[in-house]
């Protein structure tokens, strides 16, 4: 029996070492929370902070594990290319981790390659923050270079904005250091590409859709197939697998993230190299068919990626509706009672529905993340249709608060 660890094992893990054990792997967890939902689900369960390469690399060497993967925690992929490669096991390589998790390593290495993004400039302290308003220009957006989940992230108007986040933004981040971004207007996508002996190849694009606010870096709705045309959904595409190639991934799953402008241009707003959160795994499941955890464990086991299982297979129009509150359909306040999943899970359209409220917790208005207190997946003819019967699902989970 192969052996896999998992490095993490949050909520967004759970699911993936489920199937896992479906697979008949032998799992191995890390996670230095005690309580991780993934840590019970383990075979072998390890409360070590991933933080720590030398006591993951020690579990990984103790169990003998035959790969390692995560999915979602973006902090963890340097971790895990560490672990195998000192290992020896299949890995995407340290240096490709760093500049697939480094926004600034990733910004450099895209612009030696010609790859189009925004304006950008390093932020360690206020003098040099001032220099990039002067540079990159305003609006612009602030975030820690090394950070994730929309933690330590601002939409900058003003040099007095600025002023006011630069703290937060640097204190997200283990390195003390901040990028501020020209901010480019446009419709926001999602890409899913695989890529398979250095060559990538785009899967999935999808509508981002983000709130007005103090959340705007949140994706609250997901949209498949992306609504941009023609032309410049072709270089669209181009420039998803341009990112990942430009970036050195050779062999896995990778998540551009891409703005095209009304001018037809299109930019890229930043590649991660691992299974995305959000639901990006079930929607690209339910679009066209393909299941980006089983070609994980197969990255990491360095087992063969046939193309029936890399390649789409159809392509259904969806959309994903992420329970949130203020602005959204949940309700703000301490939650005193949960209604049934039921209504939500048989009403039209719906393939998939779920939500991590409990009683007692406190809902607040979207500004993270980890605001979004799960979601209605619903399919239709169109990607509109399939929003409305999503909205419409929302509505039928009764939560009450104080």
């Amino acid at each position: 029996m192969s052996s896999i660890l998992f490095v993490g094992a949050g909520r967004h893990q759970r699911r993936a070492i489920v199937q896992a054990r479906e697979r008949r792997l032998r799992v191995v967890a890390v996670d230095r929370n005690a309580d991780a939902p993934g840590l019970r689900l383990a075979d072998m369960p390890e409360v070590v902070d991933f933080a720590d390469v030398g006591a993951v690399e020690e579990v990984a060497r103790r169990h003998g594990v035959d790969g390692a993967l995560t999915v979602s925690a973006d902090r963890a992929v340097p971790v895990v290319a560490a672990v195998t490669e000192r290992l020896g096991l299949p890995s995407i390589g340290t240096d490709v981790a760093h500049r697939m998790t480094h926004k600034l390593a990733m910004r450099r290495t895209l612009a030696e390659e010609g790859v189009p993004q925004p304006g950008y400039a390093a932020v360690r302290n206020l003098a040099e923050g001032r220099a990039a308003i002067d540079s990159v220009g305003l609006p612009a957006v602030l975030k820690p270079v090394d950070s994730g989940g929309q933690r330590g992230v601002f939409r900058i108007e003003t040099p007095g904005d600025l002023e006011s986040h630069l703290h937060s933004a640097l204190a997200e981040s283990p390195g003390r250091e901040a990028i501020l971004e020209r901010f480019v207007d446009g419709t926001e996508m999602n890409g899913i590409v695989v890529a398979r002996a250095g060559e990538a190849r785009l899967v999935t694009l999808s509508d981002r859709l983000r709130p007005p606010g103090i959340g705007f870096g949140v994706g609250w709705i997901h949209l498949y197939p992306a609504s941009i045309h023609s032309d410049q959904l072709a270089l669209a595409e181009r420039t998803a697998e341009r990112s990942v190639s430009a970036l050195g991934l050779r062999d896995g799953i990778a998540f551009p993230q891409l703005i095209a402008s009304p001018d037809g241009s299109v930019s890229v707003v930043e590649v991660a190299a691992r299974i995305p959160g959000g639901q990006m795994a079930d929607l690209v499941r339910h679009a066209v068919g393909v299941d980006l955890v089983e070609l994980a464990f197969r990255f990491a086991l360095g087992e063969e990626v046939p193309d029936e299982l890399a390649l789409p297979r159809f392509s259904q129009p969806l959309a994903i509706r992420f329970l949130t509150s203020s602005p959204g359909p949940l309700p703000t306040g301490r939650v005193t009672r949960i209604g049934s999943l039921e209504p939500v899970l048989t009403a039209e359209g719906v393939v998939q529905a779920e939500t991590y409220l409990v009683e007692g917790e406190t809902i607040r208005p979207v500004r993270l993340d980890g605001d979004r207190r799960g979601y209605v997946i619903a399919t239709a003819d169109t990607s509109i249709e399939a929003l409305e019967r999503a909205e419409a699902a929302t509505r039928l989970l009764e939560v009450e608060v104080e």
